[in-house]
């Protein structure tokens, strides 16, 4: 058999084993109650542009279960639901609260939602309406962010 044979044959066979290293794609049960409250307009948003990461409630594509695709999508979901999860949003103290509001208001449009998410789920896209309502809806006073660069949002 010919090294390029051989090769092709590993490589077939890697790509079939990959596929059996288990990841968590689960999305746990959530208390209704515990949900964001937010008005109807901004909830649409948040539902269509935030929650497959930041929620309970991700819709795991169909190529978010073939590795190694698989490995990093789940990541992103769990390490988005770790810092702000939207279904468990009322057991944030206040003062998380006002903290995850301000990281939300600063990162709309800028880093959130993610560029190659955005790519490959276009609807989630937030169109300037979309930015004003949401930070409109945080209730941050934009200046209190800018005038204090010792402010850490996390």
């Amino acid at each position: 058999m010919s090294v390029g044979k051989t090769l092709g044959i590993f490589f077939l066979v890697a790509i079939v084993a990959i596929q059996l290293i288990p990841v968590d794609m689960s999305n746990p049960k959530s208390d209704p109650s515990l949900e964001v409250k937010a008005p109807a307009e901004v909830k649409a948003i948040l539902e269509r542009s935030c929650y497959d990461c930041h929620s309970n409630k991700t819709h795991w594509p169909w190529y978010s279960h073939i590795a190694p695709i698989k490995w990093f999508i789940a990541r992103d979901v769990k390490v988005g639901r770790q810092w702000l999860n939207f279904s468990e949003w009322e057991k944030y103290d206040d003062k998380r609260k006002k903290k995850l509001k301000e990281m939300i208001f600063t990162a709309v449009g800028l880093a959130m939602p993610l560029g190659m998410y955005v790519k490959a789920h276009p609807y989630a896209k937030l169109t300037p309406k979309d930015r004003d309502l949401i930070r409109s809806w945080t209730g941050v006073n934009p200046e209190e962010i800018m005038n204090n660069p010792k402010r850490h949002l996390y």
